[in-house]
């Protein structure tokens, strides 16, 4: 199974220092849809379901990495824009550092699944308002190419999804475990 696409990721180098800018891409660094939201939760959610879906584990660490890859690229860009990197965000010229209480800790596989859903479709919302935002075809770019793998992360979600109700012999507790 595929967990990013074969297209590459577009060019940072030549994107120039913009501080307005910067600000805006932080949030996706440490604000509450950011990347580092994405990697502790599909980390937590890997290590949960090792026993009880060996599969949709495997698939919640191969998607952390791919948003661990998301998370160096907004990274870079923010430092290349000339902000400090550091996993917070800013709101109105204020800076907030990024909590794991951002996010929601489901242990029924049906709602882990749809809170992952749900969390990549925000994250999606996020990332189509920055583009409207920001004036920059580099930055454009390159969150038009994320959003590719955040689609792509949905319709695996998605699929497991309906692979857990479609099971005839349903070995998973609808229960928390």
């Amino acid at each position: 199974m595929k967990y990013t696409l074969d297209t590459p990721y577009p060019s940072i180098k030549e994107l120039d220092t913009n501080i307005e800018y910067s600000q805006i891409i932080l949030s996706n660094l440490g604000g509450l849809h950011s990347e580092m939201n994405a990697v502790s939760l599909y980390f937590y959610n890997h290590i949960i379901l090792e026993n009880q879906w060996p599969q949709l584990s495997k698939a919640m660490i191969q998607i952390a990495i791919v948003e661990m890859k998301h998370l160096d690229i907004f990274a870079r860009m923010c430092y290349k824009l000339g902000a400090d990197p550091r996993l917070w965000d800013c709101h109105h010229d204020l800076l907030e550092y990024w909590s794991p209480g951002f996010n929601v800790y489901p242990r029924q596989i049906n709602t882990l699944l749809e809170n992952a859903i749900i969390q990549e479709q925000n994250t999606i919302t996020n990332y189509q308002y920055q583009i409207s935002c920001i004036d920059e075809p580099i930055i454009q770019n390159m969150l038009n190419r994320i959003i590719m793998d955040e689609q792509l992360h949905i319709e695996i979600f998605e699929s497991f999804l309906k692979d857990y109700y479609n099971q005839k012999d349903n070995n998973f507790s609808k229960n928390s475990f």
